[in-house]
């Protein structure tokens, strides 16, 4: 009734236009030129056409907010039919001083950069984010919730090429008005842009627009709109086959002999990816057979609480337009849908037979749709996943409401689930966001109520970086709220949270470019008896540096009532009770410029009725262009005297990133988690002939670095599972 109740209220104040934001006027929109000549994609930028483009006006972001650059930039652009073009002219007084740390695509790793980000809906919202450092390694990100949100698994269709000289670096960027999918009206499309020019080693970064730092210079609401005139969206259909060849070994039990066997199990599959664009600003992409083998694997976590761990999708096929899926349910944790729960199982490889998806715009309307079918499986029989959703603006540019629904069908069983959802800009920085999601699922009983099968949460925020910041939330989800295509850490709980910032920026200071002191009070409550299941409370003092470093010192305390006991690393077991526990934690980074940097990330106190001591380091070390070695380390001490219990926890990644130029390259990533004594190696070698052609080589396998002898059973082998991958995937366009 509440949430109405605010629903009604806020479009009653929109509706009158009391209270309603008032939106600086934005500059006129800027009319982007058409080439006046050809231009060869080569990074000289010597052609005619480039010295009649009227360069665009640059201000400095950092260190100091409208300072005067060390290094002079100039950047360009304009469009033809089909394309269009960014110049970048980045001189350097110290030209040996570029940084060039990395290769490989898609691994911005303190690298000079020139970034085009681009509002193509013009809603204020949603950005496509395009990058390229001076050795014309390219990276592209989806940019969501005006700048909360980064994807970077995403991959686009387009080109850039530079060059380095002694006087600096130069770039120019092409990019396929077919990737942008803009929305034109009568052939005219306006679009939010920003461009930077990032200075590494000086942590110089100049912007266009000018964006005062209280906002971040990715918020799609703070670009400046831009015209394109006489153009239209185009609609290519490009097929992407691929062939896979491998052999996977599992060893098993042969309980006649008394010991383990190892087979070989040959793979070969075929399969096609069809992408179509139904119009200018709606794609439809169409899978048949779907294989991920090339993706990386995940980041083994160490769990220390009772709840669910998150793990972030990174396969490609669910990457574009991925905000049009999202909706998260706050500080909770809980995701309506999270599409990691198609065709994926622990220990268990599901077949993904195929599925549709549409995404785009129609109208006014942001629309979602998607459709999988994953094969059975030993202990899984075949599932069909489906999912609606729409969203559009409301009141404002700064405002949208939407709505989605879910469905979870496996034979036996139909989970359903619905959710409606709002982020409504109040007056000047003030947003409140409201969720509503309730589930159907044929395991409920007789009698569950309307809350009981529902989620709702609601915050209040004012989203700034200069000045103070603040967020109030709150959100309940009942005992038999089941969203079976999403992701829900915690049952049945009521949740009261509130956190705050305080922004001082210190231009003079010649060490710290702002401090920012701040606290927060998190409370959760268990819904079946009131008792508070979990509180945080901080306060803490954190710090940025002008060389692009920082940290900071936080002192927090915590309550736990542990319902049910639980274990940790399978070596302490955490009994029902109450706990109040504390500690203090510090945390410290280097500047993304330097080539050998690291973090730092320690804490140490009370914990349940024990003590911890954690820390987290992360060093990565770039020796050249085309090797970068990185490394996290996390060893966690816990120690229980009362019930003499122990455990020292070690979880430990190296990763080798090597690339011989912008095409050839490879990962290898170790693994090893002192939780399940196993130490798992992922390689993943890339060739990429063209955008959407690559020649993937992998190797996976999970070694046992303990070997368990009980006396009865054999041991088993120390390779655990083995599999050698070769795919091809080659796009054509039709």
């Amino acid at each position: 009734m509440r949430l109405a109740c605010s629903i009604m209220m806020a479009g009653a104040m929109f509706a009158s236009g009391a209270g309603a934001p008032s939106l600086a006027a934005q500059d006129a929109p800027l009319a982007l030129g058409r080439l006046t000549g050809p231009i060869a994609l080569d990074g000289r930028l010597d052609e005619a056409a480039w010295r009649d483009a009227t360069p665009l006006p640059l201000t400095m972001y950092t260190p100091v907010f409208r300072g005067t650059p060390t290094q002079r930039s100039e950047i360009r652009v304009a469009y033809d039919d089909d394309h269009l073009y960014f110049g970048g002219w980045f001189y350097d007084t110290e030209p040996g001083g570029i940084r060039v740390n990395s290769l490989y695509r898609d691994r911005w790793n303190g690298d000079d950069a020139f970034a085009i980000y681009l509002d193509v809906f013009n809603d204020n919202r949603n950005a496509k984010w395009f990058g390229v450092t001076p050795a014309g390694m390219r990276f592209d990100q989806l940019v969501a919730d005006d700048g909360q949100t980064l994807n970077g698994a995403w991959d686009a269709f387009w080109d850039a090429k530079t060059r380095i000289t002694d006087e600096g670096w130069f770039a120019e960027v092409r990019i396929p008005f077919s990737t942008l999918g803009f929305q034109a009206v009568d052939g005219r499309a306006v679009m939010g842009l920003t461009v930077t020019r990032l200075v590494s080693r000086l942590n110089e970064r100049v912007t266009f627009p000018a964006i005062d730092p209280m906002r971040q210079f990715r918020q799609p609401s703070v670009a400046h709109d831009v015209v394109i005139a006489g153009v239209r969206g185009e609609r290519p259909l490009y097929a992407t086959p691929y062939a896979l060849g491998g052999v996977q070994q599992m060893p098993t039990l042969d309980t006649a002999a008394a010991r383990f066997t190892t087979a070989n199990e040959t793979a070969r599959e075929v399969g096609l990816d069809l992408r179509y664009g139904l119009s200018s600003e709606l794609t439809a992409d169409l899978t048949i057979n779907t294989d991920f083998a090339q993706v990386e694997a995940d980041d083994q976590q160490v769990n220390l609480d009772r709840f669910s761990l998150f793990f972030p999708e990174k396969r490609r096929f669910f990457q574009e337009r991925a905000d049009i899926f999202e909706f998260a349910m706050g500080s909770s944790g809980g995701r309506l849908f999270h599409s990691r729960q198609i065709g994926l199982a622990p220990d268990e490889r599901v077949r993904v037979l195929g599925g549709a998806r549409v995404v785009g715009r129609v109208g006014a309307w942001d629309v979602g749709l998607l459709d999988m079918q994953t094969g059975r499986t030993t202990t899984n029989p075949t599932e069909n996943f489906g999912v609606a959703r729409v969203r559009r603006q409301l009141f404002n540019p700064f405002s949208h409401a939407g709505a989605m629904v879910t469905s979870r069908v496996d034979g036996d069983r139909h989970n359903l689930a619905y959710g409606l959802d709002g982020d409504i800009r109040v007056v000047g920085d003030h947003y409140l966001s409201l969720r509503w999601a309730q589930t159907f699922d044929e395991q409920d009983g007789d009698g569950v109520g309307l809350l009981d099968r529902a989620q709702w949460y609601a915050t209040w925020q004012r989203r700034v970086t200069r000045g103070f910041n603040f967020q109030v939330s709150t959100t309940r989800s009942g005992a038999a709220y089941r969203p079976d295509l999403g992701f829900l850490p915690r049952r049945d709980f009521t949740t009261a949270n509130a956190v705050a910032n305080w922004f001082f920026y210190t231009d003079r200071h010649p060490v710290f470019r702002r401090v920012y002191p701040g606290a927060l009070a998190f409370s959760i409550f268990r819904n079946s008896d009131g008792v508070m299941e979990s509180g945080q409370y901080a306060v803490w003092v954190q710090w940025d540096t002008k060389t692009g470093g920082g940290g900071w010192i936080e002192p927090k305390l915590f309550h736990e009532d542990v319902a049910e006991p639980f274990s940790i690393g399978n070596e302490v077991e955490i009994p029902a009770g109450r706990y109040t526990f504390a500690d203090l934690q510090l945390v410290l980074s280097m500047g993304d410029g330097s080539r050998l940097r690291t973090s730092l990330d320690s804490r140490a106190g009370t914990y349940f009725d024990g003590t911890r001591v954690q820390v987290m380091l992360r060093p990565t070390w770039n020796l050249s262009r085309h090797l970068e070695l990185g490394a996290d380390y996390q060893m966690t001490r816990l120690r229980f005297s009362q019930r003499d219990q122990a455990a020292d926890i070690h979880l430990a990644r190296v990763r080798v990133r090597a690339a011989l130029d912008a095409r050839a390259s490879g990962n290898a990533f170790v693994q090893y988690n002192s939780t399940t004594d196993r130490l798992a190696l992922n390689v993943r070698l890339r060739y990429n002939f063209a955008e959407g052609t690559d020649l993937w080589l992998v190797y996976d396998e999970a070694l046992a670095t303990e070997l368990s002898d009980d006396g009865v059973t054999p041991p088993p082998p120390r390779s655990q599972a083995r599999a050698f991958i070769v795919k091809f995937t080659n796009t054509f366009r039709l």
